[in-house]
């Protein structure tokens, strides 16, 4: 990307203040970047902040001039509560669906989804994560497949029918056929499943780079890229004590690489960003390796951040599409009142605080979403996960 834009001019009212900017405005998006905290309600994203800032300093997701709240409610006749293959189909096709459902209406027909616009429109496309690749979230963006579950069909439809330019993340096991193992050890109970033949060699043939591990990453400048970086998640899940956060590939190094990638295309890229760490580690309630993956998450925005300062029509957002684990931030004083970790010490203070968990499962609590760039003042309210993808589609001038 050669050209370069004006600065936004705004006044966006968030929480009750005022952001202004500069003196012309960016109606139109050309590059939009999704991100999100899997898992990440007001709670963990408080607990980060208190946790790595404490009270004088913010996270780079929270600088962001505009500030909004998402419902996260699925069209599931048997559940009030969403999960995630349910709540990215909302996020990525601004229609309501199933627990389960990928990139599918409750009735298992394909919705087009905001990434198969872009990509119509001749931009490159991009999925980055630290779950698999071929997960529920990004899965709903560039699949369609009636259950979660069907990874190996979600992998095939990537190679085959989504082509993104950009895949980076975990769950090698699905792209090779049993018997034939990857790159990454299998942990016991686990093996090679997939059932279309070896798709990284199908990927290959039709384009892609292949790369394993940090350091080829690094090297590569191929225009398609498609990294594999763990035989299943990229994360140890686990309670406090054996759950760990220590991705093989960093989430900043990945997202470096697919910015300088996909901003190669003049016309413009759709990104998909996410840290799964944080939902499967709320589920485990491991409050100390949520931070770790906060910091990691909120590292990455800020590099995102960075690139669209100097490419003022980009669009950010910056959201969580359900809450795990009914988190709350208390005060450390005074015995266990349930299921608390801590206490964690506030940085420039002597206070001390803990985190207080009520379920290891999904609840239905709204989502926070901050955002900046062209058409992210319809974000600065409280709306439905649907209206998230709505905002990204008219930003592009797609039509949805």
């Amino acid at each position: 990307m050669r050209r370069t834009g004006m600065l936004v001019a705004a006044l966006v009212f968030v929480g009750g203040g005022v952001a202004a900017a500069g003196p012309a405005t960016v109606t139109t998006a050309r590059n939009i970047i999704y991100i999100q905290g899997d898992g990440m309600g007001p709670g963990q994203r408080e607990l980060i902040r208190l946790a790595t800032t404490g009270r004088r300093g913010d996270l780079a997701m929270n600088t962001m001039p505009v500030a909004g709240l998402v419902h996260t409610d699925p069209a599931d006749p048997g559940e009030v509560v969403t999960d995630s293959a349910a709540a990215a189909t909302a996020l990525a096709t601004g229609h309501k669906t199933r627990n389960g459902a990928v990139g599918v209406d409750p009735a298992g027909r394909p919705l087009r989804t905001v990434l198969e616009q872009a990509k119509r429109a001749g931009k490159s496309t991009g999925l980055v994560t630290t779950a698999q690749v071929t997960g529920a979230s990004p899965a709903a963006f560039a699949s369609h497949v009636p259950s979660r579950d069907l990874q190996s069909d979600i992998a095939r439809q990537y190679v085959t029918d989504s082509r993104p330019d950009v895949l980076l993340g975990g769950g090698e096991d699905w792209w090779f056929p049993k018997g034939e193992p990857g790159a990454w050890p299998d942990k016991p109970g686990e093996e090679s499943r997939g059932t279309h033949g070896n798709l990284v060699t199908q990927a290959q043939r039709s384009g892609y780079t292949y790369v394993r591990n940090a350091e080829e990453l690094r090297q590569t400048r191929a225009p398609r890229i498609l990294g594999l970086f763990a035989n299943e998640d990229m994360v140890d899940y686990g309670p406090d004590g054996v759950g760990r956060y220590a991705p093989s590939v960093p989430l900043v190094q990945m997202t470096k690489k697919a910015l300088d990638t996909l901003s190669a295309n003049p016309r413009g890229f759709f990104l998909f960003l996410e840290e799964e760490g944080i939902d499967g580690l709320s589920h485990e309630n491991n409050a100390h390796a949520v931070i770790e993956a906060g910091r990691a998450l909120d590292a990455a925005v800020a590099e995102v951040l960075r690139f669209a300062r100097t490419h003022p029509d980009t669009l950010v957002v910056v959201g969580g599409d359900h809450e795990t684990g009914g988190l709350t931030v208390e005060n450390a004083d005074g015995p266990n009142e349930g299921n608390e970790d801590g206490p964690f010490p506030m940085p420039g203070s002597q206070l001390e605080f803990t985190a207080d968990w009520t379920t290891g499962d999904h609840t239905g609590v709204a989502t926070p979403v901050t955002a900046s760039g062209p058409g992210s003042a319809a974000l600065g309210r409280t709306l439905d996960n649907t209206d998230v993808y709505r905002a990204m589609v008219r930003a592009a001038g797609f039509d949805h």
